[in-house]
């Protein structure tokens, strides 16, 4: 854990926060700070229905205790990440007694996923999430001690979760908890005791999310009771209006999300090894990773990070996997190795020490790569010496790559960092926009506004969005002296001319404006699409 305490502390501080996951957080929770409102989340100016708001509590007790920053969200993320790695080894070490090299080898195997480590730099719910879901699957499993579950505190882990992202927390608990009788000696025999109290204590945690619900309506009114009851719950669900993606989407992508472990060899022969029938701590996993890759892949809207709560499941398995494999003496052939992942850093490292030369030949024209030559050789000969544990090596094969990977990592976010960041870094336009606020001009957005600039800029008053032409006609009409936000494709002649402020954007570029110069701008056909 000390490995990737270090590792995630480094890279959570190598920038500031990230558009937009990171700066929406941020802004919601302060919005809600600005307003002193306790139960209803706030972005832009409105009640904000997507998410429950125990995250923004969590980051508001930092606040109230070492004042508004970005700091102590920073840390509570790194701390949530810590109490995840905790809870694996202890679950770990209830579902495989007998096999204590499980309970080493899960923690690495989670701390080293690589999407699990960059997403949980990020200030967002899922890693909280991940934190509820393990502690109350946690509570369903029997100790040495103690058979039955116990009920209260599975109440209370439920309770947090729907608190923290909603009624999916139930799709992530809910199928270890039917499925009782097949993994749980005592839920065999009390198969009473253990539904009725089971479905108690989901119900118990389902009032706690609804005693919130009933204070947040009362106080956000009707269009948020709305917002929250209908669209957040049964929308959201059964039409998921945004994201949508086909059944099959995440089976391509679990192997990209469990990198770099997928791309060692040992660990596959390992999974394709397991036999029926399974022990008891195999069929927990099974009946609680199956089941909810089956619901996240039937349900249309899909994202990444929607199933990383699973990813300390997906870190048992093959910990268990590696451990019965061990056990039977198998798997010794050096072709099982971790060579594809060595392979991988040293291509790495060799793209980047021909950077240079790939550009000076015209074979990488993109001005983003360009960025990369100054740091390419350093930063190569990093990749390519971190090929040589994998390879040289031969004990300590989990460890070795976790700790490869978590390098990797950090050097990979650290040259993001040096070359791609300023494209990402909001921090100097929102400070702009504040002055601009403070001065009394109106600001508005042409397109999504996600909070990005709000909580940077510790803005006070809403930014507009506008949607037409029409729209940025009629707002420049009442607010004359005011700016607004652009993001063209490319930079036109008017854009360099008039815009008073310009910076690259994930590929496009971000120009702020006189809203007047834009109107004229527009209106005589000077600005490019």
């Amino acid at each position: 854990m000390w490995c990737w305490l270090v590792a995630a502390l480094v890279a959570i501080f190598q920038h500031g926060p990230m558009p937009m996951y990171s700066t929406r957080t941020l802004s919601v929770a302060w919005e809600m700070w600005l307003r002193h409102s306790v139960f209803v989340p706030y972005l832009n100016g409105l009640p904000y229905s997507d998410k429950p708001p125990l995250l923004l509590w969590l980051i508001h007790l930092g606040w109230a205790v070492g004042g508004v920053g970005d700091v102590w969200p920073r840390l509570l993320e790194v701390l949530l990440g810590a109490v995840q790695l905790v809870l694996v080894h202890r679950l770990a070490q209830r579902l495989f007694p007998q096999r204590p090299e499980v309970a080493r080898f899960a923690p690495w195997i989670l701390a080293a996923y690589s999407f699990g480590f960059l997403f949980g730099l990020q200030v967002m719910y899922e890693v909280l999430l991940a934190d509820c879901v393990l502690a109350a699957l946690l509570c369903l499993v029997p100790t040495a001690q103690r058979e039955s579950p116990r009920l209260g505190w599975f109440a209370l882990a439920v309770g947090l979760g729907l608190l923290t992202k909603g009624p999916v927390m139930l799709l992530h608990v809910a199928f270890p908890w039917l499925l009782g009788p097949w993994w749980n000696r005592w839920a065999k025999q009390e198969r009473r005791r253990w539904y009725v109290g089971g479905a108690v204590a989901l119900v118990v945690g389902v009032l706690m999310l609804l005693a919130w619900v009933l204070l947040a309506t009362t106080t956000g009114g009707e269009t948020y009771r709305q917002k929250l009851v209908v669209h957040q719950t049964a929308g959201r669900v059964v039409d998921a209006f945004a994201h949508a993606e086909p059944f099959w989407w995440y089976l391509p992508l679990l192997p990209v999300l469990l990198l770099p472990f997928s791309l060692w060899p040992r660990v596959w022969a390992a999974l394709f090894s397991l036999r029926r029938p399974l022990e008891s701590g195999l069929c927990f996993l099974a009946g609680w990773l199956v089941p909810v890759f089956m619901g996240f892949s039937a349900v249309s809207g899909k994202q990444p990070y929607y199933m990383l709560p699973e990813f300390g499941g997906y870190a048992l398995l093959m910990a268990a996997a590696l451990s019965l494999m061990q056990e039977r003496r198998a798997g010794a052939s050096r072709w099982l190795g971790p060579w594809p992942l060595a392979l991988a850093c040293a291509a790495a490292g060799v793209v980047l020490l021909s950077m240079n030369r790939l550009l000076q030949a015209g074979h990488v024209r993109d001005h983003v790569y360009a960025s990369l030559v100054p740091y390419s050789v350093p930063f190569g000969v990093v990749f390519l010496l971190l090929a040589v544990p994998l390879v040289l090596l031969r004990r300590g094969e989990v460890q070795r790559v976790a700790i490869v990977s978590l390098i990797a990592l950090v050097t990979a976010h650290g040259l993001f960092t040096l070359t791609l960041w300023p494209a990402y870094d909001f921090t100097p336009v929102a400070h702009m926009l504040a002055k601009a606020e403070a001065g009394g001009q109106p600001i508005a957005n042409i397109e999504s506004n996600d909070g990005q600039y709000t909580f940077l800029g510790r803005l006070t008053e809403p930014v507009t969005q506008l949607h037409s032409a029409a729209d940025v006609r009629r707002w420049a009409a009442e607010h004359p002296d005011g700016l607004v936000i652009t993001y063209p494709r490319r930079l036109s002649e008017a854009d360099r001319a008039h815009a008073v402020y310009i910076q690259p954007f994930r590929g496009i570029w971000l120009a702020v404006w006189p809203v007047h110069a834009f109107v004229d701008a527009q209106a005589s056909g000077q600005l490019d699409d």
